[in-house]
């Protein structure tokens, strides 16, 4: 007599947003995995339609509270494209500095906040801090250095106000970007500690075979531009994106779900993407702190991402150091002056969870006509999927309490962040 077991978990605790699991068995064998996204779509494209184009970065920075420089950069490389122009030298260091800051801080969070009682044994980074104190606290200043760069530079930490098409609304005084150096260098030191104790961490073996996407660049670890490319040897302008990826309904998720529109397959953004694209682009501290946690050229295992996010950490701060150190000068002019002329214009950065997309129409009047955004959380929901399978189908002989966990713990490698992804776990296990 065939067995149906059933384990439901209202909410995934550790992760940005809700939804649910459904796994269905067959004996021995894993016939279905479903990672149903039911939080709400909130419509951010169709409300974009009729609004003035300057107006996109301060309405996409309220799609998410831990990555809002993603989408305000997005959309204003977007506009930038659609208008001619180029926003480079100074304005740009200063939008990588900002966009440093949204590393240090949304990586931080995951990293001490959601991800590491796992790997420590503890329900929550509240419990871990008994036993840990100095961890948590250290995670907790490390995430505020990030939220003070944000306050720097984008007006506020929370959805910020002061970056706008052609740069910002207000340039910081060099003694102002000053005062983040003694903080950085403190952070810097202690993160390389942190990403020193994660090598020495036991991590599940789940070695999976990935097409990575990511930005790339010639000249430095992709964060604020760069051009599409993958592990199978894409190459591609961004402009080209819909053309590679296509997007699709499916009925038990609220996000699209999107895959290689040649082959139909699904791909994977974020820290292991970024680094195994990358590798050779990381800085100093970070490329030694990689070799010396046996990462090799590219980290497989998802598991491990923790150890990746930590190293993009020290990368952050190693840049936004460089960067500090050397803004010698306000720019004569906030921003670069911008007339829109009608068009269709495309833009992408390297958000802490992987690529963010934009594209919009406008008109002559500088109105949005169209806008599509893809957020990297909604691109990875398949491999999320298809990784899970692979994992249940190694631990079918777990008690159910013991199998819900292991799930748990892998949803969090991702980092998902589903509110940005509708446009988690409840969890069921349907055994026959």
């Amino acid at each position: 007599m065939s067995e149906t077991r059933t384990i439901e978990v209202d909410y995934l605790a550790r992760v940005e947003g809700e939804g649910a699991m459904y796994v269905r068995t067959e004996g021995d064998r894993v016939e279905e995995v479903k990672l149903s996204i039911f939080e709400a779509p909130r419509f951010f494209e169709g409300f974009l339609r009729g609004r003035d184009f300057r107006e996109a970065p301060d309405i996409t920075a309220r799609i998410c509270g831990i990555c809002p420089i993603a989408y305000q950069m997005g959309a204003s490389l977007a506009m930038e494209d659609i208008c001619g122009i180029t926003v480079d030298g100074v304005l740009q260091d200063l939008r990588r500095l900002a966009y440093c800051g949204e590393w240090i801080e949304s990586h931080a969070l995951h990293v001490f906040m959601l991800h590491l009682p796992d790997f420590l044994g503890y329900p929550d980074a509240v419990t871990a801090a008994k036993d840990h104190p100095d961890m948590v606290r250290n995670g907790l200043r490390i995430k505020k250095i990030g939220n003070a760069i944000l306050r720097l530079l984008g007006g506020r930490e929370i959805h910020p106000v002061n970056l706008r098409v052609g740069g910002f609304y207000r340039a910081p005084s060099p003694a102002e970007v000053a005062g983040l150096r003694e903080d950085l260098s403190w952070g810097l030191e202690a993160s390389c500690e942190v990403a020193e104790f994660l090598a020495t961490l036991d991590y599940p073996n789940l070695e999976r075979d990935y097409e990575f996407v990511s930005l790339v660049h010639p000249d430095e670890y992709p964060i604020t531009h760069g051009r599409l490319g993958s592990s199978s040897g894409l190459d591609a302008a961004i402009r080209d994106y819909d053309d590679i990826f296509t997007e699709e309904h499916v009925a038990h998720s609220n996000a699209l779900h999107s895959h290689r529109s040649d082959s139909g397959e699904p791909v994977f953004m974020g820290p292991l993407a970024r680094f195994a694209l990358n590798r050779e682009r990381l800085t100093p501290r970070a490329a030694e702190l990689a070799e010396r946690a046996g990462l090799g050229i590219a980290c497989r295992n998802p598991f491990r991402s923790i150890q990746v996010r930590m190293i993009e950490i020290v990368l952050a701060f190693e840049e936004a150091l460089r960067l500090v150190n050397g803004y010698r000068a306000a720019p004569a002019e906030p921003a670069l002056p911008v007339t829109p002329r009608a068009g269709t214009g495309f833009g992408a950065t390297e958000a802490p969870r992987g690529i963010c997309y934009h594209r919009y129409n406008i008109d002559d009047a500088g109105l949005i006509t169209d806008a599509k955004i893809v957020p990297p959380t909604s691109v990875n929901q398949p491999t999320i999927e298809a990784d899970l399978r692979e994992l249940v189908q190694t631990h079918l002989d777990l008690p159910d309490d013991e199998l819900r966990h292991h799930c748990e713990v892998a949803i969090r490698n991702y980092d998902p962040c589903i509110s940005c992804a509708t446009h988690f776990l409840d969890l069921t296990v349907d055994r026959k």
